[in-house]
């Protein structure tokens, strides 16, 4: 590649933060021109993008020349994920900023909040464009400290100062683990640029690796609000709605992004897998389940961002590294339109005629949808190459059907309309087929650039095992949920689980109340 080429992702952060100063030195009330500006910046951005995504179409992945020494500086990499990311996080970046424009429009320090958005934009872009660990730990606590403003604007909100605060702490505790865990590769390879790391790393000898690995294990753990330490995200409600939209641009996708661009590292420590496999599905499990208990909007759909960090960090656990990319992108677009929506969205539902009684699946009818969704899945899945899939790759698609499951019980419901089956049962198609489709094609992007997908051992056929288990046994009781709803078993379940089982409490109590007392002298 071109060195002017290799260079081009420079311009997608340079130019946002070009436009922060902007905002800083403008106005702070109706900076008319900051906004445009931070808007054009963020189109140039998602322009840099798309010219990165036709230079990686014509010649080769490649790093540019390092700022620094011993590959330690400066450096972009374009390759199929950082393209990926690139795209994401300027195409939401760009939504996010118009939006705020005009929902922020008269408050008294909107340029400000214009110029923290755009520096955290510019901040996630050097992250995921970084082609040395230098530049990925600087991209990676510049995001955390712009996070950190734009969760503090409304500063005189005592749940927004706590939230801040509990942001803080995490974030601290997981910039020091990645320090520690770009110290130890450095350390042991000799260099900080991430592809020659990632291309060492199979063969790599000693303890420095798995210690590095362990610690960016704990590091994505903490970045993606992974239970227990899940609870700031769902307290950011007090900052303007914007900020919790462009989390999804980045910025809680970061862990996931971090174990994604050092594939090759967490490859080597089998034992460390294992753990994020535990640690994401029990917080997607766990955090799935809070959510259909949560009454306000934005808390559900804080606790809906926290289960699908949990799966992608599941997936990531599995070495299925191309699908949890594919599912930060699905979940980023997704998300952030949910957020940005979700006003409207009340009062349109509020608006719908109420369609009347609802049939209740019986238990045969459920135990029938979830034998046809599986066969569904295995009749697509083999015209799609079925033998040829790794078993993880299959054990996550049986997940992910299992919860059109559910929908296809109603559609076999015993006072259900025929119509109503014969479409659930056309969803549960298209879902399997989307699947493998989707799957196929992100390990064709990330071919050459992530690895593959390694045969499971003992370990992660237990792993498998387990997970099957637990998300389907989940899904069963979900699809059963009306016929035992009345129960006074379930009413203190569903008290426990709006409670978030109590966890957030916990946090609180173990820090002896300091995030809650320290925000308030912030």
């Amino acid at each position: 590649m071109h060195p002017a080429l290799a260079a081009l992702p420079f311009l997608a952060p340079l130019l946002l933060a070009a436009a922060a100063v902007a905002a800083f030195r403008g106005p702070a009330f109706r900076p008319r021109r900051t906004l445009r500006l931070a808007e054009w910046a963020s189109v140039g951005a998602l322009g840099v993008a798309m010219a990165m995504l036709v230079a990686l179409d014509l010649t080769a992945p490649a790093t540019s020349v390092l700022i620094g020494a011993r590959g330690f500086g400066l450096s972009v990499r374009t390759d199929a994920v950082s393209v990926t990311m690139t795209l994401l996080v300027a195409f939401v970046g760009w939504i996010v900023l118009r939006y705020s424009a005009t929902y922020l429009d008269g408050e008294a320090r909107q340029g400000p909040f214009t110029g923290w958005m755009a520096l955290t934009l510019a901040a996630v872009l050097a992250l995921v464009t970084a082609g040395n660990l230098g530049q990925l730990v600087l991209g990676w606590t510049l995001a955390a400290v712009g996070l950190h403003r734009l969760l503090l604007f409304y500063a005189d909100r005592p749940q927004a100062r706590r939230a801040a605060r509990k942001k803080a702490i995490t974030a601290r505790v997981g910039d020091a683990a990645l320090v520690a865990a770009v110290a130890l590769l450095v350390w042991a390879f000799g260099t900080g640029d991430i592809a020659a790391i990632n291309a060492a790393a199979a063969t790599a000898q000693g303890p420095a690796p798995i210690a590095a690995a362990i610690l960016l294990a704990v590091a994505a753990l903490l970045k993606s609000a992974q239970f227990p330490t899940h609870g700031w995200l769902t307290e950011v409600m007090e900052t303007p709605t914007p900020v919790s939209a462009l989390l999804h641009a980045g910025i809680v996708n970061a862990g996931g992004f971090l174990l994604i661009r050092l594939a090759d590292v967490m490859l080597a420590t089998p034992g460390v897998l294992a753990v994020l496999v535990l640690v994401g599905g029990f917080t997607a499990l766990v955090a799935g389940l809070v959510m259909l208990t949560q009454t306000a909007v934005k808390t559900a759909l804080a606790w809906s961002t926290i289960a699908q960090m949990g799966f992608m960090i599941l997936q990531c656990g599995f070495a299925l590294f191309p699908l949890a990319l594919l599912h930060i992108v699905a979940h980023s677009l997704y998300k952030a339109h949910a957020f940005l929506s979700s006003g409207t969205a009340v009062e349109a539902v509020a608006r719908i005629r109420r369609p009347g009684p609802v049939a209740v699946p019986g238990g045969a009818a459920v135990l029938r949808a979830f034998a046809l969704a599986l066969g569904i899945y295995a009749v697509v899945g083999w015209t799609f190459g079925f033998a040829d899939k790794a078993p993880q790759v299959l054990a996550l698609g049986a997940i992910l059907i299992f919860g059109v499951a559910y929908l296809i019980a109603q559609g076999l419901a015993d006072a259900a309309p025929a119509a109503l089956t014969r479409r659930t049962a056309a969803a549960s198609v298209l879902a399997a087929v989307s699947y493998f489709a989707l799957q196929a094609g992100a390990f064709h992007v990330t071919a050459g650039t992530l690895p593959p997908v390694p045969a499971p051992g003992p370990l992660e056929w237990a792993l498998i095992v387990l997970s099957l288990a637990s998300f389907g046994a989940v899904a069963l009781a979900q699809g059963l949920f009306p016929l035992w709803a009345g129960h006074p078993a379930a009413q203190g379940l569903r008290v426990h689980l709006a409670n978030g089982l109590y966890a957030n409490a916990l946090f609180d109590r173990l820090t002896g109340g300091w995030a809650t007392d320290a925000a308030k002298g912030n």
